[in-house]
């Protein structure tokens, strides 16, 4: 009894321990939870209508869509350039089929297998069209030939893994399609659905014709705003205020952006650099010109341009070097050239120049034996016997292979980056043996008896050797501008010392407004990812550290001067808006000062009298704004109030328009002579137009889907 007192003596103490055990435990479990949940944010590369896409994700979709570029083009791989654009299309896809698909969920929209085997059976969708499985017969996609390929396909998946893998990448492709054209159709359908709600009646097909084909004759006369210098106008902050709010709606933004300004300095070869390049370039050429072979002589220059000791047509050589082969003679060599674009020194040696077919159509035999004296005594024994009038196809199944005929074009060698021995003599023996003559010819390690049947595309060919080198800086002279540039830096900690210091070291500072973490680059350099995610997370008036980018040839340091939110530009902060708010200033206070001198004209001698030009324009309609070559620029408004009066009329008040303050009368109003009422024609005209005012739709939609866009976090 006296431990159970005792125990009990110590209750309260017990259910404190207890309770702070509890509650540690479950602070862990909540620690580890808001971990987690830290992780998942920091892999979430965006977010539209609460849908949220991860960096795996996203990176599987843009593989796959870079996937079929790579198999529908032939390629192996794509430019930095051609990658962004790849990220960029995946990025709208992911929005466009987000936002349609919520609108299409709420509206009862999908779209079902019954349409799409309907869709794959009529056989004329576009991108039906860009398959292997087209009928070549009647050019119409053939549903039967999907359906053997993905027959076939399953079948390899059981029973032969390497065909299986061979056809993978053709199954990825269709599957890739399939799920496209789905959801085309689904936003077809949104649209469709839309469309439907807007309607045209013969009263607006009438009133259409009347204002494409009604045209006017007009005396008019024009006063420009640019004849009152500026200065003669004052222009008050509380002016510039005014009309910020008057036009405030174009100002608005669905994402964030920031003002820049930026010192960007390209590291270019000094003048001992390119003393040293034009004597090693001149060595190589001295070398060239007596050069037969100069297979080797390419290789240790590290030209840029490889050497294929083939004939190539023009479009196989840069453009630079594409241009000159004409004018170069057989077995000459040029002048050591400087190409200013590309930065590079160029030399050339023209071998040989020729018309020579640019397809190609022929069948081999390939032999080959253990022991090469036996293969050249098999090769010339196919050769006797094909010479004697044997059947080439026969004997090629003799010898386990088809013998059929094949066709190669230029460019399925062309932009291989080297050629041997072996290859070289085979695609010479293609481009100059005579048709149906036969070839027998010893490779390395085997014979291959070739025919030519047929050729096409005659096309001027060239064997040409090219040195191209770009003209590089040493390694000297790029830390010389690097221990510049990072002094400069290390002095120039604020804006104001960034723009100071700038002078004084001979770099200039430049601006750039409403920079966007969807743009890949800043102004337009090369690998300055690290650049642009410091330029979203840095505090506004930093200065960035040193930035290595470019091709390894520029330095860059960013100081951040605005952060502009979601929402509406603040125009105090913008210089490029001020600056805009001020010319629209301007333009009113123009007007103003030209409408209260002209305010008493009745009629165009009036106008005449108060130092106005009359002139005559012809064909304006109300459809389409009038273009007066007076003031060079196009006047809805002038064109809507000539529209509004009748023939022979002063039209009684004078017009604001976009450069000047204009006065009319109507001359003549004569009908198109080749124009036609067709009411059925003017309707579809009217409900299209609809459509296309209506077509703003999808960007109304994405403004409302609070997107958030991280990728610049990661690509």
């Amino acid at each position: 009894m006296a431990a159970i007192g005792k125990i009990r003596s110590w209750g309260p103490v017990l259910v404190t321990v207890i309770g702070l055990a509890l509650f540690a435990f479950i602070a862990e479990e909540l620690f580890r939870s808001c971990d987690s949940l830290k992780n998942q944010e920091r892999q979430r590369v965006g977010e539209v209508l609460g849908k949220k896409i991860d960096v795996q994700e996203y990176q599987d979709l843009v593989d796959e869509y870079t996937d079929v570029i790579k198999m529908t083009q032939g390629r192996d791989n794509l430019t930095d350039a051609e990658t962004n654009q790849v990220k960029d299309m995946v990025w709208n896809q992911f929005i466009q089929n987000t936002v349609i698909g919520a609108e299409a969920e709420k509206l009862g929209l999908t779209v079902t297998d019954e349409e799409m085997q309907q869709l794959l059976q009529e056989g004329t969708n576009p991108m039906l069209l860009q398959t292997p499985f087209v009928n070549q017969q009647t050019g119409r996609f053939d549903a039967n030939s999907l359906k053997q390929f993905l027959a076939e396909y399953d079948k390899a998946k059981k029973t032969d893994a390497q065909m299986a893998e061979q056809y993978r990448s053709l199954y990825n492709y269709w599957t890739f399609l399939e799920k496209n054209i789905r959801q085309q159709l689904l936003a077809q359908k949104y649209q469709a659905l839309l469309g439907a709600c807007l309607l045209s009646n013969p009263i607006e097909a009438q009133q259409a014709y009347t204002d494409e084909t009604l045209e006017n004759s007009v005396n008019l006369v024009a006063f420009p705003y640019s004849k009152i210098n500026d200065n003669k106008v004052e222009v008050t902050d509380a002016d510039i205020k005014a009309k910020y709010e008057e036009l405030k709606p174009r100002f608005k933004q669905i994402e964030e952006s920031r003002d820049i300004k930026f010192v960007d300095v390209q590291v270019t070869a000094s003048a001992a650099d390119r003393a040293a390049i034009n004597k090693n370039i001149q060595e190589l050429r001295d070398q060239l010109v007596t050069s037969d072979d100069p297979t080797e002589i390419i290789r240790k220059s590290a030209s840029l341009v490889p050497y294929l000791g083939v004939p190539l047509t023009r479009s196989a050589f840069p453009h630079d070097i594409a241009v000159r082969l004409d004018s170069l003679s057989v077995g000459s060599t040029s002048a050591p050239i400087e190409n200013k674009e590309d930065n590079t020194l160029n030399v050339v040696k023209l071998f040989s120049k020729q018309q020579l077919a640019d397809s190609i159509e022929f069948r081999i035999i390939q032999v080959a034996r253990p022991e090469l004296s036996d293969t050249r005594k098999a090769a010339d024994s196919i050769y006797q016997a094909l010479q004697g009038g044997a059947d080439f196809e026969a004997l090629a199944k003799k010898y386990g292979q088809t013998g059929q005929k094949t066709w190669m074009t230029s460019r399925e060698y062309e932009s291989a980056p080297s050629l041997d021995a072996d290859t070289r003599k085979y695609i010479n023996t293609l481009n100059t043996a005579a048709v149906n003559a036969l070839n027998n010819l010893e490779m390395t390690n085997g014979n291959v008896i070739i025919q030519v049947t047929g050729r096409t595309g005659m096309n001027t060919k060239y064997v040409a050797a090219v040195i191209k080198k770009t003209i590089e800086f040493s390694k000297d002279t790029y830390n010389a501008a690097y221990n510049k540039f990072s002094q400069f830096v290390s002095e120039s900690q604020s804006l104001d010392e960034l723009q100071k210091n700038a002078a004084k070291y001979g770099y200039q500072v430049q601006d750039r407004q409403g920079v966007r973490n969807s743009e890949h680059y800043i102004a337009g350099i090369p690998a300055t990812r690290d650049a642009l995610k410091w330029v979203f997370e840095g505090k506004q008036g930093s200065v960035s550290p040193l930035y290595e980018c470019g091709n390894n040839d520029h330095l860059l340091v960013v100081a951040l001067n605005n952060v502009n939110g979601k929402g509406y530009l603040n125009y105090e902060k913008n210089e490029d808006l001020k600056s805009y708010l001020k010319s629209e200033v301007l333009k009113d206070k123009k007007a103003e000062k030209i409408l209260a001198d002209v305010k008493n004209v009745k009629s165009m001698a009036d106008a005449r009298n108060k130092g106005g030009q009359v002139v005559r324009v012809d064909q304006i309609t109300f459809a389409a704004p009038a273009f007066i070559q007076e003031t060079g620029a196009s006047e809805p408004a002038l064109s809507g109030a000539v529209a509004g009066t009748k023939k022979g009329a002063f039209c009684p008040r004078p017009i604001k328009g976009n450069a000047g303050i204009y006065f009319v009368q109507v001359l003549d109003q004569t009908r198109r002579a080749d124009s036609k009422f067709d009411a059925k024609k003017y309707e579809q005209q009217a409900q299209q137009k609809a459509m296309q005012r209506a077509g703003n739709f999808m960007q109304e939609l994405v403004q409302k889907a609070n997107i958030t866009d991280n990728r610049y976090l990661f690509f």
